[in-house]
């Protein structure tokens, strides 16, 4: 007898294939993703009145700063300001062995006045042999010798003047003074200190007007000009903003940088801002420029990507876009987008060129 298992095994086979096709999930899915319509939020890229300009940073720098030195050697004998100290041109700093280059002063001036008495004396005398001269008094020998007295107590009388000149500058120099109007950043030397010439005082800086120094790429080297304005602000005071005028530019580039510095005056009258402060700003080339923007929401970056997608005829297209300055929850878009164009801000993450899309209502 047969065995029906050889008319079983197809049936069985068949009955399997129909089970795995039962239990595959179904994927009801679209096979061209771009098919599905993606809804979406837009905005307008719009033009507004910028300033054209350039991000920097820098140093503020005291316009004018000295080292006040000894200009003559002695001994401190007291000093009148420190650090911190506002201090006007001429006013008296320091005073250095005052009492003896005091007396050196008035010695000298008793020099002066005995070598032009003496100088007196002969001019006189010469005039007297010169009129027995001419009556054929004295002799010639008297008279060369009157000459010679005269043009020597002269000579006397300009030596005697020399150096009672250098004797009243030693006295003023022993007088310490402020060369121009600034504040003491530091106090060197002490009363009792003994100084050379040369030797260190004061340092003071001209904290009144202040220099902003930057760098600027190359590239911008034909957008600089003096008068420029220079807005920047310092963590002292956020949210504040100083502006200087250019008035200072290198005339060579760094060769390590590619960049050349500029020099910004800043007035500061109040001395809210102090010298070697770390400031922040812009260079402003020109005022006013009308420049593309876009909602910050629009601008997608990724793996080094900065683009935007722009809405054209219910379709998503995909834009490269090169950006600037951000503002007022606004990007700068320096190309790759025209205002006037509709850009998506809300849904980007399914979009890819070519989507269909939905603006849904706000």
């Amino acid at each position: 007898m047969k065995s029906p298992m050889p008319k079983l095994l197809p049936l069985l086979a068949g009955l399997i294939c129909v089970l795995a096709a039962c239990s595959k999930p179904q994927d009801n899915r679209p096979k061209n993703p771009a098919a599905q319509v993606v809804p979406i939020e837009v905005a307008l890229a719009t033009n507004v009145p910028w300033d054209r300009a350039f991000a920097i940073v820098g140093t503020l720098f005291p316009k004018d700063e000295a080292t006040l030195g000894a200009e003559v050697e002695g001994r401190v004998e007291k000093t009148w300001v420190d650090f911190g100290d506002r201090i006007q041109a001429g006013q008296l700093l320091a005073q250095i062995d005052t009492t003896t280059y005091d007396a050196l002063a008035k010695q000298a001036a008793a020099n002066l006045a005995r070598a032009q008495a003496t100088a007196t004396n002969a001019e006189q005398n010469l005039r007297r042999v010169q009129k027995l001269s001419l009556d054929k008094i004295a002799s010639q020998s008297d008279l060369d010798t009157a000459v010679a007295e005269a043009d020597q107590a002269r000579a006397a009388v300009k030596a005697a003047e020399a150096t009672e000149a250098v004797a009243r500058l030693n006295l003023a120099r022993s007088n310490v003074k402020a060369p121009f109007d600034a504040a003491v950043a530091e106090r060197i030397a002490s009363a009792g200190d003994f100084l050379k010439v040369g030797s260190p005082l004061y340092r003071v800086v001209n904290d009144g007007v202040l220099k902003f120094i930057f760098q600027v790429p190359e590239r911008h080297a034909a957008q600089v000009r003096k008068e420029q304005p220079v807005v920047f602000t310092v963590d002292a005071y956020p949210g504040q903003k100083f502006e200087g005028r250019v008035y200072l530019i290198s005339p060579q580039i760094t060769t390590t940088t590619r960049a050349f510095s500029v020099g910004a005056l800043v007035q500061n009258p109040d001395r809210k801002l102090k010298a070697n402060t770390f400031a922040r700003g812009e260079i402003v080339f020109e005022r006013d420029v009308p420049t593309t923007v876009a909602p910050l929401d629009a601008v997608v970056s990724f793996a080094g990507v900065t683009k935007v997608f722009v809405v054209e005829d219910g379709v998503a297209r995909s834009r490269d876009v090169e950006v600037g300055r951000i503002r007022d929850g606004v990007q700068e878009v320096l190309a790759g987008l025209k205002p006037g164009e509709t850009v998506v801000v809300s849904g980007q993450t399914k979009l890819r060129d070519g989507t269909k899309v939905r603006v849904k209502a706000r």
